[in-house]
């Protein structure tokens, strides 16, 4: 069992299911990602920095691109959520778009690289 397998057994459903969903297409996109937990939440790393996250909290599911201008870059590709510096935030019991989340991964890679 994974860091992230165990932190996902302590989240009810229906995020452990959206947030499994967004694990598994983190990991199709870059499959060579380190799986940690960095700022107390689960962290992908590529060569030490991290690319994407994600937490369940109690009104919404957030994403994390790791740095605060993947947002900043691609503005009308996230219009549709509420963002703050360094989370998205989506809904409880949908998962992102997973055109969405290679959006974001490509930018913080073109970013991080």
């Amino acid at each position: 069992m994974t860091v992230i397998d165990d932190y996902l057994t302590r989240v009810s459903e229906p995020q452990r299911s959206v947030l499994l969903e967004l694990r598994k297409v983190i990991l199709e996109l870059i499959p060579e990602a380190e799986e940690c937990i960095s700022y107390q939440v689960p962290c992908f790393k590529v060569n030490g920095k991290g690319i994407a996250g994600f937490a369940p909290y109690k009104k919404h599911n957030s994403y994390f691109p790791f740095s605060g201008q993947v947002f900043k870059a691609i503005p009308d590709e996230v219009a549709d959520y509420v963002t703050t510096d360094g989370a998205l935030h989506f809904a409880l019991d949908k998962p992102l778009d997973p055109a969405l989340v290679k959006r974001l991964i490509e930018v913080r890679l073109s970013q991080a690289f």
